[in-house]
């Protein structure tokens, strides 16, 4: 399994070094991210290795889920009104529009959001620091951390799933 982990590099030149030490253990480019404040994202961070800064993906998922339930929900309470003439069968359809509409109305409002990691850190990010966000397999994990400790740059406490393949 792909996991993200969060580094904090102290300046950009530190950064710079970890993405190269990353680079010479076989991580592409699509593995690794930097976050910076955007007056140091402008300046100093290739557009390749720059993460998205909004929660779309975050937010789509979470409002497919509560769209469904409502739906189903709605359906599900239809049935019981006779006049409605809603059969069990429409309640999963208007769970499955639910959560097609949750999903859309919260995809749109996730691309307002801050993205997860930038929520979290938002604090050392605001102070300067760059976060290096890596996607590696698990088994991978404590090998990369030493490199990337070795470099200079801490561990923050972020594990998640990773998106990438």
């Amino acid at each position: 399994m792909i996991e993200r982990r969060v580094y904090r590099a102290e300046n950009i030149q530190a950064a710079r070094e970890a993405v190269a030490v990353l680079r010479e253990q076989g991580l592409g480019e699509e593995a690794v991210s930097l976050v910076a404040r955007s007056d140091i994202e402008l300046e100093a961070i290739s557009d390749r290795h720059h993460e998205a800064d909004v929660d779309f993906v975050d937010a789509a998922s979470r409002g497919a889920g509560v769209g469904a339930v409502t739906g189903l929900v709605a359906g599900l309470a239809a049935t019981a009104f006779p006049p409605l003439g809603i059969t069990l069968a429409g309640a999963a359809v208007l769970g499955a529009v639910g959560a097609a509409v949750g999903s859309w109305a919260s995809a749109l409002t996730g691309e307002t959001l801050p993205e997860s990691v930038r929520r979290q850190f938002d604090e050392e990010i605001r102070s300067g620091r760059i976060l290096l966000l890596v996607d590696a397999p698990a088994e991978d994990r404590a090998r990369l951390r030493a490199l990337l400790e070795s470099a200079g740059l801490r561990a923050l406490d972020h594990a998640a799933p990773s998106a990438a393949i």
